[in-house]
């Protein structure tokens, strides 16, 4: 038997594609809103399985939906889909017993996978979420660097060599090589051959 499932979010398209997509892949949909207020109804009238809330909403956003069927003791499981990746947030939602938390971008990729398991009793979690709340203490310790540091990672990350880096700065290949050294340093790596390289191309977007 299909799971019962109420959506919500103030985005028309959205609620509507998501909607869409869902009744295609089999999914009971009880029923949808574009409200906080009206979403909550729902859910205490149909008492579904699952609700999709979006965060930020009219009335009542997706986590204090969230709030108030914890404290009622609501049996409805919550799926947050939002476009911020927030850590903050994240945690609230974690607190609340969210069971799922999905990026907007990827949840046509990922809402049925996140369903399933929610329907397992398992929490579910954009793999792209966590990957930006794995890299929050690196990037920390990048607001360490001076502006040159920057400049002079950025362009590792382009695989340009001590020799190129020192020709584009005027500056000697042993200077360069300071600069890595500091920033090993600074950004708590070990001095492994390439781990300064790795680093500046798992966070060059931030470069």
């Amino acid at each position: 038997m299909a799971p019962s499932i109420i959506i919500a979010d103030d985005h028309p398209l959205i609620l509507k594609g998501l909607k869409e997509f869902l009744i295609e892949k089999g999914y009971a949909i009880e029923a949808s809103a574009a409200d906080g207020k009206t979403a909550l109804k729902f859910i205490e009238t149909l008492k579904p399985d699952i609700a999709i809330l979006d965060i930020q909403m009219p009335h009542y956003t997706g986590v204090e939906i969230a709030e108030i069927c914890k404290v009622k003791n609501y049996k409805t499981k919550i799926i947050i889909i939002t476009f911020e990746k927030d850590e903050n947030l994240f945690k609230q939602a974690k607190n609340l017993n969210i069971y799922g938390y999905v990026l907007k971008e990827f949840a046509l990729n990922e809402i049925e996978q996140c369903i399933e398991a929610v329907l397992k009793n398992q929490s579910y979690f954009s793999p792209d979420l966590l990957r930006h709340l794995k890299s929050i203490p690196s990037l920390k310790s990048l607001e360490q660097l001076t502006k040159t540091e920057r400049k002079v990672l950025s362009l590792i990350a382009k695989n340009k060599t001590g020799v190129e880096i020192g020709e584009l700065f005027s500056i000697s290949t042993r200077t360069v090589e300071k600069h890595k050294s500091n920033m090993i340093k600074k950004l708590g790596l070990n001095r492994k051959q390439n781990s300064l390289l790795i680093w500046a191309k798992e966070h060059e977007e931030f470069l």
